[in-house]
């Protein structure tokens, strides 16, 4: 009964669980982008932008995850079983909901004193109470839920630690306000890198970079 209740689980995350009217994911998907390494040039000719200037030579990262929304819930628990309800039977939280979240960087990054090249990287986080750690992987990500790959990765499940590329710890911050939809973000950023800051409910967690 046990496995077929977690085949059940699995499968539904799978098909990204909708509403009854069939209308919206329980847990859309979302985007957040920054580019680095470019100039903004004020004024250089007319252009339909905020500030009516031009940026050139800029390099795009980019981060695509799902929403999950709060709902009500204590979404990290306490004591023993923090996280826990996250994890649904992976061995890492997949910060976010549904598919793996993905990096894709366009220049060359730098996290946690390890250079990521250009390309795409799936990002998880190992939490711990008062400790969380950024797992960045070459494991690939899974676009739709397949029960008979047992090497890409669906979320947090076929994670295997053999992949990872960085490990560092996040900087948690308590916040004034209690976040509905769990969203990334880059912050405080500058032509040569910023920050990548996760936020959810009461709690944001993030690590700088540098390109």
């Amino acid at each position: 009964m046990r496995v077929i209740v977690a085949a059940c689980v699995i499968a539904l995350a799978g098909v990204g669980i909708v509403w009854a009217q069939g209308q919206k994911p329980m847990s859309p998907t979302g985007t957040a982008a920054a580019q680095v390494q470019g100039k903004w040039a004020q004024g250089g000719q007319p252009q339909f932008t905020a500030g009516r200037g031009t940026y050139s030579g800029g390099k795009w990262i980019e981060l695509t995850f799902g929403r999950p929304i709060k709902r009500g819930r204590d979404v990290f628990g306490s004591g023993a079983n923090y996280g826990k309800d996250l994890l649904i039977g992976a061995p890492i939280w997949r910060a976010g909901a549904n598919v793996s979240t993905q990096l894709t960087n366009e220049a060359p990054i730098t996290i946690g004193g390890k250079t990521l090249a250009p390309g795409t990287y799936t990002l998880f986080i190992d939490l711990k109470e008062n400790n969380w750690t950024l797992v960045v992987s070459t494991l690939k990500a899974q676009s739709t839920y397949d029960a008979n790959n047992k090497t890409d990765v669906w979320g947090g499940y076929n994670y295997t630690p053999d992949k990872d590329v960085v490990r560092v710890k996040m900087k948690l911050e308590t916040l004034p306000h209690a976040f509905e939809e769990l969203s990334w973000q880059f912050v405080d950023m500058t032509p040569t890198g910023g920050t990548l800051a996760i936020i959810w409910d009461k709690t944001m967690a993030s690590v700088t970079f540098t390109s």
